[in-house]
């Protein structure tokens, strides 16, 4: 992640086969980051953990450890998708839809979507669960878009998911990501303004993917 031309802060995202309490084979989602460079002054150490079933993609269980400066956060949330409610730490939630996530099983449930028959300009919408609130995140698709990245240059998708503003994002931000149009469905680019300037992320490498870049599957164009 670059604030303008300076290093910012680094990630990682992996997949991983495990099973549930029932032993159902299901799939671990991790994402860490922390700060780097001339920002690792501000200590910023965070970690996301989802389970979700491998056959739907819907998580069942969710972990979060914020560590950002002196400000912290453990949340631990458990997804019941059959009575429709998430249990937090302040409490049990009711959705009112059939498929409730966190933010991160909710990208990778997104990865899977056949959008063929979406248009620019169009938005789809998922609900989620985030700091003991059930909320919806819309999803804009942009359309289709050559990028040169540190795979080579490829085609992608670019969407615009919707943020909301706060100790981080303006009023009228914008956030922009770009996926591998083809049986992937990486993230390669995000950008998206700050109160201070813009963040741009970049994915410099990849690896254990099922298809080789490039190659379509049947949910992609």
């Amino acid at each position: 992640m670059k604030h303008g031309i300076i290093s910012a802060a680094t990630g990682t995202l992996t997949v991983g086969d495990t099973k549930d309490g029932f032993g159902n084979p299901s799939f671990h989602l991790y994402a860490a980051g922390k700060t780097a460079g001339a920002f690792a002054i501000y200590t910023v150490r965070n970690e996301y953990n989802s389970y979700i079933n491998s056959k739907t993609f819907l998580p069942y269980y969710y972990t979060e450890n914020i560590r950002e400066g002196g400000y912290r956060r453990n949340d631990k949330v458990r997804f019941n998708q059959q009575t429709h409610t998430v249990v937090g730490n302040k409490g049990t939630f009711t959705s009112k839809v059939d498929q409730t996530f966190d933010l991160l099983s909710s990208y990778y449930f997104a990865r899977n979507l056949d959008l063929s028959s979406v248009k620019p300009g169009e938005s789809f919408k998922l609900t989620y669960f985030l700091n003991d609130e059930i909320a919806t995140l819309g999803i804009q698709y942009i359309g289709i878009e050559k990028i040169k990245t540190e795979l080579g240059t490829l085609e992608c998708l670019k969407f615009s998911p919707e943020i909301k503003p706060g100790r981080i994002f303006k009023k009228n931000s914008k956030l922009y990501l770009w996926v591998t149009n083809d049986g992937n469905r990486i993230p390669v680019k995000a950008n998206v303004d700050i109160l201070i300037g813009s963040v741009t992320l970049e994915l410099l490498e990849a690896s254990g993917l099922k298809y080789k870049l490039g190659q379509k599957a049947s949910y992609s164009k």
